[in-house]
């Protein structure tokens, strides 16, 4: 699909309808497995992402049951082996928290995804769940998928210590470590999205998570005992999603938002800080708090918007470097991402292809190794590519705003945000063309 955005003026808005959140969409759909009893979902994002973990675990024995904006999500007496490959998509989150869970249960399960997906490395994961017994196969001696799981209900407990902080090696270990043999310790330099800690505890799982002064995180985790408590919750807007439209209010000059009934947990609304830190006046307004702190953000635009160096927390902006480039393009001054060199082994290598697009718009930007430079300017009207990576379609979308704007293969924006084109269209005028 061809997506054309139309400039735009100011704007004054409040959203309701940005998509859930992705990351406990797909744990919940995962750890509704954990329960002898039937979990009670409302408002699952329908991305396809999430929609794969969910058809996954339906593959496992989960029977789902839908009533309007519900989902009740019935487990079966135990994991079932599937007949056929079970089917990740483009969803990074799903083969990988699924790597930890079906190498700890009995039987052959073969994980794969899309072009896209079976390009980006396993072994951060399979090297740690290999340590402790589990035995995975696959391309490039397991770091490509497809990945076949052999399981075998045999894995040992761990003292493992990350070398990178990543919700996702974290939650495949501590998935594993629950059907381990004893207690287990597991260690990351600083705390990533910390949902499956959370959700887990929520549940009954006995896990303690400690912060030392230097930052650096050890959880301890213990083995199940008996099936877990099912998780009934409301799932929460996505901060990541809505962060695309806080972008807009922030380069569009004379512009108010609120965002309603997001989720503003400390590892998800980093982006929302540095936005602060570059002019961007922000009010956060706490409604709830139960798995997780959940409220309104009131976003006014800036005069202008001032540099910005991001070199920390990277593991809590990954998802939103995309977007923070486009502010950054618009800002005065050079900005500077540094220590992200995870962003190359996303869906696409981020750094490449936020650089290229925007020298496509006539801004100056230069790749680092491990980020890249921009200095801000005027984003000019050009017709630029996602790469495939749903949040490089969409920052370039809200780049539009600007001056106009064209991205081929948009169509990757519903794998996480399926509605972002409908509330992109209350601020400017879009257009899409399908491919031939």
């Amino acid at each position: 699909m061809i997506l054309r955005v139309l400039s735009a003026s100011s704007f004054d808005l409040e959203i309701r309808e940005i998509a859930a959140d992705k990351s406990i969409s797909h744990r919940c759909a995962i750890f509704s497995l954990l329960s002898d009893k039937p979990s009670l979902i409302r408002n699952y994002l329908k991305g396809e992402d999430t929609l794969d973990s969910l058809n996954i675990a339906k593959r496992l024995g989960l029977e789902v049951r839908e009533e309007g904006n519900e989902m009740v999500l019935t487990p079966p007496p135990s994991i079932q082996e599937p007949k056929s490959i079970l089917e990740c998509g483009n969803a990074g989150t799903a083969i990988r928290l699924y790597l930890g869970l079906l190498s700890a249960q009995k039987g052959l399960f073969v994980l794969s995804g899309d072009c896209y997906l079976n390009k980006r490395p396993m072994k951060r994961v399979v090297l740690p769940l290999r340590s402790i017994g589990a035995v995975i196969l696959g391309r490039e001696d397991g770091n490509l998928a497809p990945l076949v799981v052999v399981g075998n209900g045999n894995l040992q407990s761990f003292d493992y210590t990350s070398q990178i902080p990543s919700a996702q090696v974290k939650s495949a270990l501590l998935l594993s470590g629950l059907f381990a043999k004893g207690d287990s310790r597991y260690r990351e330099p600083e705390l990533s999205r910390d949902h499956t800690e959370r959700m887990l505890s929520g549940m009954g799982v006995e896990l303690e998570s400690k912060m030392n002064g230097m930052g650096e995180v050890e959880i301890r985790l213990s083995p199940l005992k008996q099936k877990l408590k099912p998780l009934i919750m409301e799932i929460p807007a996505d901060p990541s999603s809505a962060f695309f439209f806080a972008l807009a209010a922030a380069i569009m000059p004379n512009s108010h938002l609120v965002l309603k009934n997001i989720l503003l947990n400390p590892t998800r609304i980093e982006a929302f800080r540095i936005l602060e830190k570059m002019g961007v006046k922000i009010i956060y307004k706490e409604t709830s708090n139960t798995y997780e702190s959940i409220g309104d953000i009131e976003i006014f635009s800036p005069q202008s918007l001032q540099s910005v160096e991001v070199s920390e927390k990277i593991s809590w902006l990954i998802d939103e470097i995309p977007a923070l480039a486009i502010a950054m393009a618009c800002a005065k001054g050079i900005s500077r991402v540094k220590n992200a060199k995870e962003l190359r082994v996303k869906e696409t290598d981020r750094i490449k292809a936020v650089v290229e697009n925007l020298k496509l718009c006539g801004i100056e930007a230069n790749e680092l190794e491990d980020g890249f430079e921009i200095k801000g300017g005027e984003i000019q009207r050009a017709e630029v590519s996602s790469y495939g990576d749903h949040r490089i379609a969409m920052s370039f979308a809200i780049a539009g705003l600007k001056n106009g704007m064209e991205i081929t293969q948009a169509e990757y924006i519903n794998i996480s945000f399926p509605n972002f084109l409908e509330i992109l269209s209350k601020i400017t005028q879009v257009e899409k063309k399908e491919c031939k």
